[in-house]
């Protein structure tokens, strides 16, 4: 049997708030689910500086690799690129009365951040992921 392309792609997972209240932490549901955000400089990766794989702490995708984290000054954890654009999900976000693009695991649809074009070279991007919603793999990079 011959799959097209986007058969390839995973299943996308779905979950009542209730399921994901009974996996995640009342803070990650807040952030990943409820689109929340965590305080700037107190998040476990903020400052992080360990090799590994960066994945959806909802589904386990990976999703930026450390190799591609830089410091923003920003206080969350910073990337200039996404392991794949296939495993990202951009939203357009007009909440607070400006114009950001939210950024999402499109395995499960966990709110991860923003991301915005003031970032380094090579991409000129900016993914400001919260630190909450990412779990470092370190065995893997």
């Amino acid at each position: 049997m011959k799959l097209h392309r986007d058969s390839i792609m995973t299943d996308k997972i779905a979950k009542t708030p209730e399921e994901w209240k009974s996996i995640l932490t009342p803070e990650q549901f807040e952030v990943c689910i409820n689109k929340g955000t965590e305080s700037p400089f107190t998040g476990k990766y903020h400052n992080s500086k360990e090799k590994g794989m960066y994945k959806c702490v909802c589904c386990g995708e990976s999703l930026f690799r450390s190799d591609t984290k830089f410091d923003s000054g920003s206080g969350w954890p910073s990337f200039w690129e996404a392991l794949s654009e296939e495993k990202i999900e951009y939203i357009s976000d007009t909440t607070f009365g400006m114009v950001r693009t939210e950024v999402n695991c499109k395995k499960c649809g966990a709110h991860l951040g923003h991301v915005f074009d003031d970032g380094p070279r090579p991409t000129n991007l900016r993914y400001c992921i919260n630190s909450i919603s990412l779990e470092l793999d370190k065995n893997n990079e």
